[in-house]
């Protein structure tokens, strides 16, 4: 099992070894951590793949993983 983290802005579109888009993972100021999002036509992840983007989630919150941030100039 694959699972793709693409940095788009601020935030990661995670994108299942099929190429669908399962959501998206951003920081919440409001709550101080990332959190995984989905749109209402966005597939179901499976356990592995939501267990992937749980690991990345804690991963981001650590600081083991970034976000790049992009630059528009």
């Amino acid at each position: 099992m694959m699972l793709l983290f693409l940095p788009i802005q601020q935030e990661l579109d995670c994108i299942s070894s099929n190429g669908l888009i399962l959501g998206k993972i951003r920081f919440d100021d409001s709550e101080g951590r990332h959190i995984f999002y989905v749109s209402d036509d966005s597939p179901k992840a499976t356990s592995e793949e939501e267990f992937l983007i749980s690991e990345r989630l804690q991963g981001l919150d650590s600081g083991k993983y970034s976000i790049p941030m992009q630059d528009d100039d």
